[in-house]
């Protein structure tokens, strides 16, 4: 069953904050510890614009088929996902709680001469009265403090009609084995620490979260890696990471 939210009114973790704000510097090297977000990156933007233009009717093939979107991205890091979707045409409100994140998407955004909302603060933090035609939570949720009053916040700042998207990982022994062994500890592709297994969440325990909001899945996907081509691409298999899309229930 999906937890409830406790009477908690942030969904920060401290640790997590601050483990990801002493990497600030190194979100845009594609060669440094990010290298590995760097990799999965076209696919994750794939992934959305082409939901989004499904769901908004846009061509694809269009050079700006977002233009006139607004798109949520909490947890935003450094602007990975922020940039891109700019370049598309949208019209991008990049949220994170981590400062250093947040000057270095500026900073980074600036060198390209791209306009984009950053701001530091947290969904639950932002006026629900703000809506969004698409909301991302990509590899966000399994680093808060409060999944439910998380996801719950995420589903009030859409617009009638949204699209939610989030990625995550499982909490499966099959994810702790690439995830957290393999990932962390015999490649190093991550820094030790980057993932605690016990906040993987299933796409069960998703689904319900979800629910609870009157989002319904309409749409998943597994993500997995192939070391002999060194590229991610979309699978069945959703044992270790994920990503889904979240509509209203009609």
């Amino acid at each position: 069953m999906a937890a409830q939210s406790n009477a908690s009114s942030t969904t920060v973790d401290a640790s997590e904050i601050a483990k990801f704000s002493k990497l600030s510097a190194e979100w845009w090297d594609p060669n440094g510890r990010m290298a590995p977000l760097h990799k999965i990156n076209p696919l994750r933007l794939t992934y959305i614009r082409d939901a989004a233009a499904r769901k908004f009717e846009r061509n694809v093939k269009s050079l700006n088929c977002l233009s006139g979107l607004r798109i949520l991205d909490i947890g935003c890091g450094a602007g990975l996902l922020c940039e891109p979707l700019t370049r598309l045409g949208a019209q991008v409100i990049g949220v994170d709680a981590s400062a250093s994140n947040i000057a270095a998407a500026r900073l980074h955004a600036d060198k390209g001469h791209l306009s984009i909302d950053y701001r530091c603060t947290t969904v639950e933090e932002m006026d629900v009265r703000e809506r969004f035609d698409v909301v991302l939570a990509m590899e966000v949720v399994e680093h808060v403090s409060d999944v439910a009053l998380f996801l719950s916040r995420c589903a009030a700042m859409l617009k009638p009609g949204g699209l939610m998207v989030v990625s995550t990982l499982s909490r499966t022994w099959k994810s702790f084995a690439l995830a957290i062994v393999g990932a962390e500890y015999i490649l190093r592709w991550l820094p030790r620490g980057t993932h605690r297994w016990e906040k993987f969440i299933t796409p069960d325990e998703l689904a319900k979260y979800l629910l609870d909001n009157r989002l319904i899945i309409t749409e998943q996907t597994g993500v997995v890696y192939s070391p002999f081509t060194d590229k991610w691409s979309l699978s069945s298999d959703t044992d270790v990471n994920y990503m889904v899309i979240a509509e209203e229930m009609t």
